[in-house]
């Protein structure tokens, strides 16, 4: 069959252009040319903007479309991978997932197919490994070999037949970055190339009503590579994290058209493959055997999950002119914001202190409601006096010195008694209606609350 014709459009401003360059003709930008397919017009004319002769779609109403119908669920045999996606796989959904290389990407995905091969056919497409580096790792996972069907294979036509002849009802694709079309000329990993896989992949799921999963690779930033357009294309975006040297990953929705964005699932690497971590604030909360100076328990929460996690700050004395202020786990930003509304409101100034806040377990906390346990924490190691093992805290700090409530306080109090704690320093706001056997403690402003803090620790 004759190739399609390749034209280059630019991403700045979409001028059109039939060979390459390095800079567009029109707008002046560099390297901003990409190769696409040109639009082919009919033997009529029709082209863009020529809708004449062409019948109209079929229009119906919301109320006469079954969404539990048309897209059901599934499990996926995994119950964190599961809360993450928002209760299963979605039949004609697409998946990417991206992480760093070695994280455990391909080790889950084969995992995820081995317990879907009991109720649906699958199909696992690889195109970084061979068929015996797959079987081994399955073995070493001690998977059942039979029930996993695997195929190595590059081009997407043939990777399309395949799956039109056997009608998998899950496949997995690893990596979108090793895919080609004879469509483009480019090379495998180029942004058209991707761009161009990614949507027959996409046109493919949503016509058969088989769930697609992209596996894709991150660059040294952290960011999933290739077309920012990819995102957009996909239902899910899942992202693969995990702390140096930890042995458990974290699994992050960052987009998810079939459920809550920003859902966490935790899981544990072992010699058997991932395990689910039922209950990720037990891993997360600090194993000292007595109270340590600078740390404070915090309620936060991960999507629809509320999660114990151990904030910890050091204050040393600098002998720089420009102290450190170093964050992690928690923006930077927002602790520069604390440390002056402390010297302004609570008269604690930290001017001449080198300052470390870090969030115990590599979790990764981006909501205010960790203010208070920051500055808590802050405190306790100035004054290198540990704070009750037995009191959580959680709450945002305003310019003012204010404190104000965050959402869901109830479901995190509850979530704190459920682990053991007994005390809880809140914002007033956050108690109204609550309802928890513990001993609460609100305050409306900063000054007020680290003056109880005080009375508890003398």
């Amino acid at each position: 069959m004759p190739k399609a014709r390749t034209q280059y459009v630019c991403r700045e401003c979409g001028a059109v252009s039939p060979k390459w360059s390095g800079q567009c003709p029109d707008c002046g930008a560099w390297n901003s040319l990409e190769e696409a397919v040109a639009e082919k017009a009919d033997a009529r004319g029709r082209g863009r903007g020529n809708w004449s002769g062409v019948a109209g779609g079929r229009v119906s109403t919301l109320a006469d479309i079954d969404p539990e119908a048309s897209q059901p669920r599934f499990g996926s045999g995994l119950s964190e991978m599961d809360r993450v996606l928002g209760g299963g796989l979605v039949a004609g959904s697409v998946i990417l997932i991206g992480g760093d290389p070695g994280i455990g990407k391909s080790t889950l995905l084969l995992q995820v197919q081995n317990a879907l091969a009991e109720r649906v056919e699958s199909l696992y497409v690889t195109g970084e490994e061979s068929p015996a580096q797959v079987a081994l790792r399955a073995r070493r996972l001690e998977l059942d070999p039979g029930r996993i069907s695997c195929m190595t294979e590059t081009r997407l036509e043939v990777i399309l037949a395949t799956a039109a002849e056997r009608k998998p009802k899950f496949i997995v694709i690893d990596s979108i970055q090793t895919l080609w079309t004879e469509a483009l000329q480019s090379a495998p990993g180029a942004v058209a190339q991707v761009r161009e896989c990614a949507a027959r992949l996409v046109q493919f799921a949503k016509q058969t009503g088989c769930t697609v999963v992209l596996v894709g690779h991150v660059t040294k930033q952290g960011a999933l590579a290739g077309p920012r357009v990819l995102e957009h294309m996909v239902d899910a975006v899942l992202y693969f994290e995990s702390d140096s040297g930890s042995r458990y990953r974290m699994i992050r929705a960052v987009k998810n058209r079939f459920g809550a964005a920003n859902e966490l699932g935790v899981f544990a690497m072992t010699d058997k493959g991932l395990k689910a971590v039922g209950n990720p604030s037990a891993i997360f909360l600090s194993g000292h055997q007595s109270p340590a100076p600078g740390s404070c328990v915090l309620v936060t929460r991960e999507g629809t999950r509320p999660m114990m996690v151990e904030v910890q700050a050091l204050v040393a004395s600098s002998s720089l002119s420009n102290p450190r202020r170093i964050a992690s786990g928690i923006d930077g930003n927002r602790l520069a914001i604390l440390l002056a509304v402390m010297q302004r409101h609570a008269g604690i100034a930290l001017a001449d202190q080198d300052v470390f806040v870090s969030v115990a377990g590599g979790v990764r906390v981006s909501e205010t409601a960790s203010d208070l346990a920051v500055v808590l924490a802050l405190q306790s190691s100035l004054r290198e006096k540990p704070l009750p093992r037995d009191l959580v805290a959680f709450g945002e700090i305003g310019l003012a010195g204010e404190l104000r409530p965050v959402y869901n306080g109830e479901e995190r109090l509850r979530e704190a008694a459920g682990q053991g704690f007994a005390r809880a320093l809140v914002p007033e706001d956050n108690l109204k209606g609550v309802k928890v056997r513990m001993q609460l403690h609100g305050c409306r402003r900063l000054d007020q609350a680290l003056g109880l803090v005080r009375e508890m620790t003398d």
